[in-house]
């Protein structure tokens, strides 16, 4: 299966500069304990009759998972879509798969199609976040093609007891909900009615906030495009603002700083010297993890804003950060980090210290992707020739999740992208029917998983098998997934080579946002 290594795009210009890095090294391992390790039942998804589903990438609002353990996502439907539909909608997460798609829920045991604005069967939609009341929000067309950009309009959209509503825009054409929480609060970007050269869509895109029925527009940093992608719960939204509408020489885009909205005013985080920031996460305590760019715009580090202070946390006295990709709310994060001795590792860092999760054994790196509030740790660790499997790390030591795919179901596991405080992953796996393209390509024919826990009501749930199952499953299911360097030939290439080969092999869009290619 291909890591998915960027995001997806919300808008046809905006394109993506902040991407994660993954980084090849020697072969090392982590311990081989398989003790202290919770026992999980693989459910898949499935689709609505169409080749493929996913959870979308992480960093694209949320959450996809909410603490009762309903999971939310996109789904291929057996109706071929129309080219004039809109393309981040109706293509699947890498733009090739020509089907209408609908958001789905997962809850309860039972799958939903979450449907899309009337006519359903025609359109599509994506549901990016569920809160714990089971309300979901994302995005539907609505059926209106607009001829200015040559596809069909998207709005916000809130799900709520089976009904769709569509949440309007700022008096534009398309809007996009990314994130809710606990209270009902929505965040997300909307057009205006203003003439704009910078959003792609030829009106300003601005960050909004939604509650009680009505939408706000959250006001900006100077510039005329605005974005909201994560609220917490207290109300605080992190997102990116232009500073202003004047281009920068390297990046042919105007200044974009990331901000935390709170109590009606918008903080500037600042800058690290360069011009283009964006957040990566935002937790209950307001701290926020991102990236930003250094002076010259060719190099970008990882930033921690924490009540009015900006931290550099790319260089570590034990390594080098060069991806954040969660935040929990005690201020663990995760990602990965290149050590003095030239490996590359995923880690766990809380004030100021990082623990080497290391990887499975015989694999040479890893990246963590998601982290809960108990430390349980979900990401994929990679052999030397760039093959990857999913791993759990708690208890001090790393378990490989495919472990609990049953034997004879052809399954493997091939990213996760999220888990909640009950311990319950979401992320994509490749079906038998799918494992067996050249690739391994989870975009073309993966489906959506959730691996429930198999503990209080969930413990005689079929799939929960015994201890010994599932030891003996360990040595059955050694999984293969994700080609994404060539050969070990490539271990020692510099960092900013490897992003380069990254983003050149592996495309992805991000339904939020998307910053300037250079």
């Amino acid at each position: 299966m291909k890591n998915k290594l960027s995001f997806r795009v919300s808008i046809a210009y905006w394109v993506v500069l902040m991407v994660p890095i993954a980084l090849v090294a020697q072969e090392h391992g982590a311990g081989e304990q398989q003790e202290g390790h919770h026992r999980y039942r693989l459910v898949d998804i499935g689709t609505f009759g169409g080749p493929t589903s996913f959870v979308n990438p992480a960093g694209n609002g949320g959450p996809y998972i909410n603490r009762g353990g309903a999971g939310v996502g996109s789904a291929a439907t057996s109706v071929p879509s129309d080219p004039a539909m809109h393309r981040l909608f109706c293509s699947g997460l890498d733009g090739s798969i020509p089907f209408v798609f609908h958001g789905f829920e997962w809850r309860d045991g039972h799958v939903n199609d979450l449907g899309a604005i009337p006519p359903s069967a025609e359109n599509c939609s994506d549901a990016l976040a569920v809160n714990a009341r089971g309300e979901i929000v994302g995005g539907s067309e609505n059926g209106v093609f607009d001829s200015a950009v040559g596809f069909t309009e998207v709005r916000a959209v809130r799900w709520k007891d089976g009904v769709i509503e569509n949440l309007g825009t700022l008096g534009g054409r398309h809007s996009q909900a990314t994130a809710i929480n606990n209270r009902g609060q929505v965040v997300g970007w909307a057009l205006n009615a203003i003439p704009d050269s910078f959003s792609g869509l030829g009106t300003q895109q601005r960050a909004f906030f939604w509650q009680h029925g009505a939408m706000h527009d959250l006001g900006d940093l100077g510039g005329p495009d605005v974005i909201a992608v994560f609220v917490n719960e207290h109300g605080q939204i992190a997102g990116a603002s232009l500073t202003n509408s004047t281009p920068n020489p390297v990046t042919n885009f105007p200044t974009a700083h990331p901000f935390l909205w709170e109590d009606g005013r918008m903080i500037d985080l600042g800058n690290l010297g360069g011009t283009l920031g964006f957040p990566n996460a935002l937790n209950d305590r307001g701290q926020i993890i991102g990236t930003m760019t250094l002076v010259g715009d060719v190099t970008q580090d990882i930033f921690l804003w924490d009540r009015g202070e900006l931290t550099d946390l790319t260089q570590q006295s034990g390594g080098v950060i060069v991806t954040a990709n969660a935040i929990n709310d005690t201020g663990e994060i995760v990602g990965l980090e290149c050590l003095p001795s030239g490996l590359c590792d995923a880690y766990l860092w809380k004030n100021g210290v990082t623990i080497d999760l290391g990887t499975l054994p015989g694999d040479c790196f890893s990246q963590a992707f998601a982290v809960n509030a108990k430390g349980q740790v979900v990401g994929q660790s990679f052999s030397c020739d760039g093959f990857g499997r999913t791993f759990l790390w708690e208890s001090g030591s790393m378990i490989d999740l495919n472990v609990f795919v049953p034997p004879d179901s052809g399954v493997q596991l091939a990213e996760v992208l999220a888990i909640n405080d009950r311990g319950e992953i979401f992320g994509d796996d490749l079906p038998g029917d799918c494992t067996g393209n050249p690739q391994g390509d989870d975009t073309q024919c993966g489906h959506a998983f959730v691996l429930v826990p198999c503990e209080k009501e969930h413990s005689n749930d079929n799939g929960c098998e015994a201890e010994d199952a599932t030891a003996a499953a360990i040595q059955k299911n050694p999984s293969v997934a994700n080609k994404i360097l060539s050969s070990q030939a490539e271990v020692g290439l510099n960092p900013r080579e490897i992003e380069s080969r990254i983003r050149a092999t592996f495309p992805r869009r991000n339904l939020l946002r998307g910053w300037p290619q250079k």
